[in-house]
C-alpha cells in the first residue's frame, strides 16, 4: 500500500484540492483496509473489497481514490445518512469494520495546531498528525449485503410495464400485479418537458 502522503497527493488530484475531508478520507480508508486485512485494494484484493460510505462529501472522493471502489463497479455503496463514516467489508472473510470521524476532533484540532490561521486550515493540519483514536471511532461490525447489491453481473433485468424502462438488480416494484420502475411506482425526481 502507498504511504499516507502518496495517497493524499493522488486523492487531492482527483478531488481538486486538499482539504480536511481528504485527510479524513485517506486516513479512514487506510484504517478500514488495515482492519479487514486488505493490502492491495486496487490489485490482488480488488474483488474482495466492498465499501459503504454514509456521506456524499469530500472524504468520499478520498475513500474511492484510496480503495479503488466505485459505484460503477458496484464495490462502493452510498448510503445517504449524512454521517462522516464508512464501512469496509472483506467479501472473502466477511470481516467488516465501520470507521467514523469523531466530531470532537474538530475542537481537538486547536490543541495540535494552535497557531493556524482559521479553523479549516487548523483542522486540515491537525488531522494529519492527530492520533487515530482521537480522530476516529473504529467498530468491528457484521454486514449482510443483499445479493442484488453485490458486484458482478446484474441478477435480473425486467421492463417497467408503464414507461418501458429496463430495471436491473431487483430494483423493480410490483403494484397490483404490474411490474414498475421506482419512478412509475413512487414518482419521478424529474419532469419530462414535451
Amino acid at each position: 500500500m502507498q504511504t499516507f502522503d502518496e495517497l493524499l497527493k493522488h486523492s487531492t488530484t482527483i478531488h481538486g484540492h486538499t482539504c480536511a475531508g481528504q485527510v479524513i478520507g485517506v486516513r479512514l480508508s487506510m484504517i478500514g483496509l488495515r482492519e479487514i486485512g486488505i493490502d492491495d485494494p486496487k490489485g490482488a484484493d480488488r474483488k474482495k473489497l466492498y465499501v459503504m460510505v454514509e456521506i456524499d462529501r469530500c472524504a468520499t472522493d478520498a475513500i474511492q481514490c484510496v480503495t479503488g471502489c466505485t459505484l460503477g463497479k458496484r464495490s462502493l455503496k452510498w448510503l445517504d445518512y449524512g454521517v462522516m463514516a464508512a464501512t469496509f467489508v472483506n467479501l472473502e472473510t466477511n470481516k467488516a469494520v465501520r470507521v467514523t470521524a469523531r466530531e470532537e476532533s474538530r475542537e481537538l484540532a486547536k490543541k495540535y495546531i494552535p497557531e493556524a490561521e482559521g479553523k479549516y486550515k487548523q483542522q486540515l493540519e491537525a488531522y494529519i498528525i492527530m492520533p487515530e483514536e482521537e480522530l476516529f471511532k473504529i467498530e468491528q461490525v457484521q454486514v449482510d449485503i443483499p445479493k442484488a447489491d453485490m458486484p458482478g453481473r446484474p441478477l435480473s433485468r425486467v421492463q417497467c410495464q408503464e414507461c418501458g424502462d429496463w430495471v436491473q438488480d431487483c430494483r423493480e416494484m410490483v403494484r397490483d400485479g404490474i411490474t414498475l420502475c421506482k419512478q412509475c411506482a413512487d414518482g419521478r425526481y424529474y419532469k419530462v418537458i414535451p
